[in-house]
């Protein structure tokens, strides 16, 4: 049965575009009550927040600053030129700068040409180092997923401090693997993707809903455990690398009533501890 509820907060957000604030007060609900009833329907564009475009827009203007010339920047930055020239319109080219950017790709050019074939050598006995490494590594047993999630947990999870017991296992990263690593130590220890807690910790400038389903897709997440993201503030200003269509944020792993599940990390890191003692004692 349909919520009467739900297809009222979704309609006055499709057909009247109207954004959280504004449904919550025609609803009188709250605002975890109204992104709940709206998952899943896209914003109106006059709501959403700056995109990490900004970020680029900085950089043109860095770019610039150093003599780049529009098509450079368009090229520098995968934007249209027709973008690139928006930006940095209000600055002129410093005839100086442009010769100082052209001598330094110039040198680039040269650099190239007389270390390219080393390059290419070390890329390649790059990959088959990686490829030999990974093949060594095999399947992982029960004991080995116990081991490798307690320690990436002792390195990435929240700990229990004497002025703050822990209760709970919250782990937070943005790298996909150790995410996924870190999921199938939960398997391991009776904890399902169901029983878990998910949140996005991300810049403002990022697109929060669509970035939800990227990582609810990738490690197959359920998306109504998903809660409220955290909003890092951001600066226009500041020129940030991880940024523009590959940034998804970081993501917090969080465990309730897992006390116990805490203890046993505690015990896991102990053991590991007590083997190293035991190997320099050899």
């Amino acid at each position: 049965m349909t919520d009467p509820l739900a297809a009222e907060a979704r309609r006055l957000r499709v057909e009247e575009q109207l954004s959280v604030v504004e449904i919550r007060a025609r609803l009188g609900i709250g605002r975890d009550r109204a992104y709940a009833l709206l998952r899943g329907v896209s914003p109106p564009k006059w709501t959403r927040r700056p995109r990490a475009r900004d970020d680029a827009r900085a950089e043109a203007l860095r770019l610039r600053a150093t003599g780049c010339s529009v098509n450079q920047i368009a090229v520098r930055l995968g934007v249209a030129k027709s973008t690139a020239y928006q930006w940095v319109r209000h600055l002129p080219l410093n005839p100086d700068a442009a010769t100082a950017e052209r001598r330094r790709a110039h040198a680039k050019v040269m650099t190239d040409a007389r270390w390219g074939a080393y390059r290419e050598a070390r890329d390649a006995e790059q990959a088959a180092t990686k490829a030999r490494a990974a093949a060594a590594v095999g399947g992982l047993s029960e004991r080995d997923l116990l081991v490798l999630g307690a320690a990436i947990y002792w390195c990435e999870g929240s700990k229990s401090k004497p002025w703050r017991p822990q209760d709970r296992l919250e782990f937070v990263n943005s790298d996909p693997g150790l995410l996924a690593l870190f999921l199938a130590f939960l398997a391991a220890c009776g904890v399902n993707r169901e029983m878990a807690s998910y949140r996005l910790l991300i810049h403002e400038s990022g697109e929060v809903e669509a970035t939800e389903r990227w990582w609810a897709e990738r490690l197959r997440l359920p998306l109504e455990r998903f809660t409220r993201a955290t909003l890092k503030r951001h600066s226009p200003t500041t020129v940030r690398r991880n940024s523009g269509e590959g940034y998804r944020g970081c993501l917090v792993i969080a465990v309730p009533r897992s006390r116990q599940l805490y203890w046993r990390v505690e015990g896991l890191i102990a053991g590991l501890g007590d083997a190293v003692a035991g190997m320099r004692d050899e």
